[in-house]
């Protein structure tokens, strides 16, 4: 299992705040992070992908 940081996020094409993305989060339109240490929070890496998958099949089937 991989994780990405807060910093990964942008290089997957998520450019969002921390403070957006807690906002996402706590209504359910983005995958909750995991605590990996006191002060540090991180995202399983195929949650992401599957993510940004929704999105696109979102975005195709309003299309149709």
């Amino acid at each position: 299992m991989r994780l990405l940081y807060f910093k990964d996020l942008n290089s997957r094409g998520i450019p969002y705040s921390r403070q957006w993305l807690d906002h996402l989060i706590k209504n359910g339109k983005f995958p909750r992070p995991v605590k990996v240490g006191a002060r540090r929070i991180a995202w399983v890496e195929t949650e992401i992908e599957q993510h940004l998958r929704a999105c696109v099949e979102q975005r195709d089937g309003a299309v149709q």
